[in-house]
């Protein structure tokens, strides 16, 4: 009875549960459960120490892999670069939603204008408030992508900011998308006919377009306002900018600069490719000729 109820005897087959009493469990029971596992590892250094061939065939392939995954972050990054303006996508919502300016008449979310453009603008604009009561808002966006043009986003401006015909009677908006080098104006009735439209087509055409396509962000919006500004007080029309002086360059790349970029970028990556498969192949074929 001694023999069959033996604790070696026993666990090979059932598990030991654990036990509460004072005695410790026999060390020679453990050490059978890792014999396996270390001969296993035993074994395969064994091999790979009898074929070096098999070793170095392998780190050749994960050196070929490295290579392989840096050359494609690189042409990932180079070519799909990651966008930076995300900030600025809800630009012209914020501008919709805080309504118009209190202390001034200028809201320059795009952030090109100077301080002294603002404070000339807020003394020009404050007076024709004050004799005419008209009041002129200017708006600049850095781009738009809620709507197509700026004459939608002006109207949606003017929509929100006074949602009466009462509030927007006398009301105008202009709007200057720096990103697009275009511009805009919109306004209520009475705005509209003290203007007058040949004045409000030529500032739309002139003024802001040409300016800004200079990158004059400053000129643009306060000869806009100087000219709006004559027009309703009846004085001659200062006018814009020549057109002959505008000149619009395009960002479109000729037929000539794609295919010799083409040409380049082609000798660039088969200069890559040769880096990251031959030379380590012909390293490892020089390696085993030599043994």
């Amino acid at each position: 009875m001694e023999t069959i109820l033996s604790p070696r005897s026993l666990s090979p087959l059932i598990a030991p549960k654990p036990c509460s009493s004072s005695k410790s469990p026999q060390p020679r029971s453990s050490t059978l459960f890792y014999t396996k596992p270390i001969s296993c590892i035993l074994k395969r250094h064994h091999l790979e120490s009898k074929n070096p061939s098999f070793s170095e065939t392998r780190s050749w392939f994960s050196h070929a892999q490295q290579g392989l995954a840096a050359l494609a972050l690189t042409l990932a990054l180079n070519f799909c670069p990651l966008s930076l303006d995300s900030p600025a996508l809800a630009s012209e919502f914020d501008v919709i939603s805080e309504g118009p300016p209190k202390e001034s008449y200028v809201v320059d979310d795009a952030g090109v204008l100077s301080r002294v453009t603002k404070s000339d603008l807020k003394r020009l604009l404050s007076d024709l408030e004050s004799r005419k009561n008209l009041r002129i808002n200017f708006v600049t966006v850095r781009k738009l992508t809620s709507k197509a043009d700026a004459f939608e986003y002006a109207d949606q401006v003017l929509e929100k900011w006074y949602p009466t015909v009462e509030e927007g009677n006398n009301k105008g908006i202009v709007v200057l998308i720096t990103s697009q080098k275009e511009g805009a104006i919109t306004g209520g009735p009475e705005f509209v006919k003290s203007v007058g439209d040949s004045i409000l087509d030529a500032t739309i055409s002139e003024n802001l377009p040409v300016l800004a396509t200079e990158e004059k962000y400053n000129e643009a919006v306060y000869s806009s306002a100087k000219r709006l500004v004559a027009a309703i007080d009846g004085l001659p029309d200062p006018g814009g900018p020549q057109s002959k002086d505008y000149k619009r360059e395009s960002n479109f790349k000729t037929r000539e600069e794609t295919e010799e970029k083409r040409g380049q970028f082609s000798l660039v990556v088969g200069g890559l490719l040769v880096i990251a498969f031959v030379v380590p192949m012909a390293q490892y074929y020089a390696y085993v000729s030599k043994k």
